[in-house]
């Protein structure tokens, strides 16, 4: 049997707990701000995973590798119904609806054994906000322990917002008036995150990103989806950036501090990360190319939806038959050279990355003001062929502000922010393509991180502010002709192409989708629901 205490809402040992504004009884016992080796302990009893040969807790999150767009809801009611950007996106969830299903989750919970964690998120203290969070399965509190910025005290007396993440408990649709048996419902007025029907981490980690993109522009913050580090000289850099572009990976620099790989606020002279931990993709993970991430994989992180070389306990990163979207969480200490608190000044550099699978964009371009909104709203990057069931070709993915799955505002109310920050300070903004060169995927080949790094390492350096440069048609870009550790003629993506024809062709293309998409996007007004019920 696990050796631990299983502590009573009253009398914790600790400090008083008292869930009953939750409706959970006083009297039920609970597992309350367990350290990570005991959490472990109980995930392997419960055989919610194994430990693979590092020591490292790998689990199975069941039907769901991913966050799930089209059943994540908004309670619509009278802090909402005018302030939401309701569509797609933020779907109305109706205030009855919610509070029948809330107490079917609670009646769940309280017939089993379940784990609370008392955390917070943002660094900046002026700016934060304290969570409870309840998880039915042990695994999900190692999250929460590894994601969220863990207490200096035991306890929490009066945790501004509760999240509560039961995935065992399934939704009947034709009752509850969710789309299926699992969803994610945000409370706005009565502060709760309530998940059911899924194991998937994320779903945790993203609600509360949702919730501090609705409340932090009010205080005068942007919220922002991107990473960001420190050089030596405390010069901060942020890097916005899709799935897949590169984000976490050029972030995790060995010469620069790490302040956050994912979520960050802006405030009127710092940056700081919503978070106390990382959340990285490990598909195809490699020592060489992402040695600090690589060393984060020890005891106390905790791997998602990894699959085994046969026979043994180690992980085989470049096995994606789960899912390509492989996961590792861990405490942000983890990486050696990690800023704690997560504070730091206002950056000099903000890098735009894009993943094109069409070979169009250059390398590196870069910005005036008016091109950073634009390609801020539009968030650009592109699928490319085989990894999605019909995707044959490349595919342009367009996400407003790098993040529209989580904005619960309309995007312009952000890039109204940025334009504010970025007015009168002397900041250089970039737009980077880490994808392919001298063709579309299949034909061209892509960039080779090393290139990139090098880029990144000359525009932080200042080095690329005392190159030539010249204007890139139909984007009207204005590319750099050199840079150092860079071959001149990958520069100019035209150049890379065997036929000039088809590379104008293409390019001409890709601004035809970029115009479609802005045009939808400045259209679209905000869509309210008259369904409060």
């Amino acid at each position: 049997m696990i050796s631990t205490k299983k502590y009573n809402f009253e009398t914790t040992g600790i400090s008083t707990l008292n869930l009953s504004y939750l409706n959970l009884s006083s009297q039920q016992p609970c597992y309350y701000q367990l350290p990570p080796n005991i959490l472990v302990s109980h995930s392997i009893e419960n055989k919610e995973g194994i430990l693979t040969d590092k020591k490292v807790l790998a689990v199975d999150t069941g039907e769901f590798t991913g966050r799930s767009p089209k059943d994540r809801f908004i309670v619509n009611d009278d802090l909402t119904t005018d302030t939401v950007w309701w569509g797609d996106v933020n779907i109305p969830f109706g205030i009855g609806a919610f509070d029948k299903l809330y107490l079917k989750v609670i009646k769940y919970l309280a017939d089993k054994d379940f784990f609370v964690r008392d955390a917070f998120a943002c660094a900046d203290e002026n700016s934060r906000l304290s969570l409870r969070v309840i998880t039915e399965k042990a695994y999900q509190n190692l999250f929460a322990y590894n994601l969220f910025i863990r207490p200096d005290k035991p306890v929490i007396n009066h945790p501004e917002w509760s999240i509560i993440a039961a995935p065992g408990f399934r939704a009947n649709p034709l009752e509850d008036e969710t789309r299926q048996s699992n969803f994610s419902i945000i409370n706005f007025t009565k502060k709760i995150i309530l998940i059911g029907g899924t194991g998937y981490t994320g779903e945790i980690k993203k609600a509360v990103f949702s919730v501090l993109n609705f409340l932090l522009p009010r205080q005068g913050i942007l919220p922002m989806h991107c990473a960001i580090n420190m050089g030596r000289e405390n010069d901060t850099a942020i890097f916005f950036g899709l799935s897949g572009t590169g984000k976490t990976t050029l972030s995790a620099d060995p010469d620069r501090r790490l302040i956050g790989d994912d979520e960050h606020g802006w405030s009127e002279d710092s940056v700081f990360n919503f978070e106390g931990g990382c959340y990285a993709k490990t598909v195809g993970l490699d020592p060489e190319k992402e040695p600090q991430i690589f060393a984060a994989v020890k005891e106390g992180a905790l791997l998602e939806n990894v699959c085994f070389h046969l026979g043994r306990k180690s992980v085989n990163y470049d096995n994606i038959a789960k899912t390509e979207n492989t996961r590792v969480s861990y405490p942000i200490h983890y990486i050696k050279n990690a800023v704690i608190p997560s504070v730091g000044t206002a950056p000099k550099n903000i890098f735009f990355l894009t993943a094109d699978a069409f070979g169009v964009l250059p390398p590196v371009a870069k910005l005036n003001k008016e091109q950073a909104l634009y390609y801020f709203l539009s968030g650009y990057t592109a699928k490319v062929a085989g990894t999605e069931l019909g995707v044959n070709e490349p595919q342009a993915t367009f996400s407003a502000c790098f993040g529209k799955a989580f904005l619960p505002l309309h995007p312009q109310t952000y890039a109204n922010m940025l334009s504010e920050k970025i007015s009168g300070n002397n900041i250089n903004i970039w737009l980077i393509n880490t994808g392919w060169a001298g063709g579309p995927y299949g034909v061209g080949e892509r960039i080779k991180l090393a290139y990139t790094r090098a880029i990144i390492n000359a525009a932080i350096n200042g080095e690329l502010n005392n190159v030539e440069y010249e204007l890139f048609p139909v984007f009207d870009l204005m590319i750099p002709k050199s840079c150092p550790g860079i071959p001149d003629e990958l520069l100019n993506p035209a150049k890379n192409w065997k036929n000039l024809t088809d590379y104008w062709a293409k390019a001409n293309y890709l601004l035809k989708l970029f115009k479609e998409n802005y045009k939808i996007l400045d259209n679209r007004s905000t869509f309210v629901s008259t369904d409060k019920g």
